[in-house]
C-alpha cells in the first residue's frame, strides 16, 4: 500500500486554508505515508517542522498560480521556501511567453529557479498548465523545463480552466524520455482517475482527494 501512497503529494492550496486545516492534511499525510505535502508557502515552515523524521517531504509553490511574476521574485520565494523547510518546489512557467513563442525566456526562468532550487537541495516541477496550451506547446513546453534543469514537468495548477488527463500526461512523458519526472495535477478525484494517468506515464500525483483515493484502493485489494 505504501509504495501506491507514494505516487501522490497531497495537497491544500486553496487560499481560505486554515491551521487547522493544514494540520489535517499534514496528519494525513503522515498516516497514510503520501509523497510530500503541497502546501502555500505560507505554511511551508509548520509543515517542514511537523513532517520532520517522517519520510514525508514538504512541498510548495512559485509564482502560483498565473506564472506571471518576474523570475527575481520566483527565485526569492523559492530561497524563501528552502529556508522554511521546502525539500520541492512547484514553479508555474510564464504561460504568456510560451504561447507568444519567447522560448529564451521561459527557459531562462526555470533555469534561474532551477539553480535556486537545486542549491538548496530541493527537486524543482515545473507546472505548464496544459490547458491553456496546444499539444505542440506542451511538447516546448516541456522541452524547455528539461533544458532548464527541471526534476520534473508537471501539468496543472487546479486553478486553470481544466486539469490533468491521459492524453496529456501521455505526451509529456514521451516528450522528457524515463529520467525526468511527471506530475499529474488536478482534476484527479478517484482510484479510476490517478491509474489512469499513472498508466499514461506518471510517477507522481497532486490530489487534494488522495486520502478519498486510498481508500478505494485498500477495497480494492480486499
Amino acid at each position: 500500500m505504501e509504495s501506491f501512497a507514494k505516487y501522490f503529494d497531497h495537497t491544500l492550496l486553496k487560499p481560505e486554508a486554515t491551521e487547522d486545516e493544514v494540520r489535517k492534511v499534514i496528519d494525513e499525510a503522515k498516516e497514510y505515508q503520501f509523497a510530500s505535502v503541497c502546501i502555500n508557502p505560507y505554511w511551508v515552515k509548520l509543515t517542514a517542522d511537523e513532517l520532520q523524521g517522517t519520510g514525508v517531504t514538504t512541498c510548495t509553490v512559485i509564482g502560483f498560480p498565473l506564472g506571471a511574476t518576474t523570475t527575481i521574485s520566483k527565485v526569492a520565494e523559492t530561497a524563501q521556501a528552502l529556508h522554511d523547510g521546502a525539500q520541492e518546489v512547484d514553479m508555474v512557467i510564464n504561460i504568456g511567453e510560451l504561447i507568444a513563442g519567447h522560448d529564451e525566456a521561459v527557459k531562462t526562468d526555470i533555469e534561474n529557479v532551477a539553480r535556486a532550487a537545486h542549491a538548496g537541495g530541493a527537486k524543482l516541477k515545473v507546472i505548464i498548465e496544459t490547458s491553456l496550451l496546444t499539444d505542440d506547446q506542451k511538447v516546448k513546453a516541456c522541452q524547455l523545463a528539461v533544458a532548464g534543469g527541471t526534476d520534473f514537468v508537471k501539468t496543472s495548477t487546479g486553478f486553470s480552466t481544466g486539469g490533468a488527463n491521459a492524453h496529456d500526461v501521455a505526451i509529456m512523458r514521451q516528450t522528457v524520455g524515463p529520467d525526468i519526472g511527471v506530475k499529474a495535477s488536478g482534476g484527479v478525484h478517484s482510484l479510476a482517475d490517478a491509474r489512469a494517468v499513472i498508466d499514461a506515464g506518471a510517477n507522481r500525483i497532486g490530489a487534494s482527494a488522495s486520502v478519498a483515493i486510498m481508500k478505494e484502493y485498500e477495497a480494492a485489494q480486499n
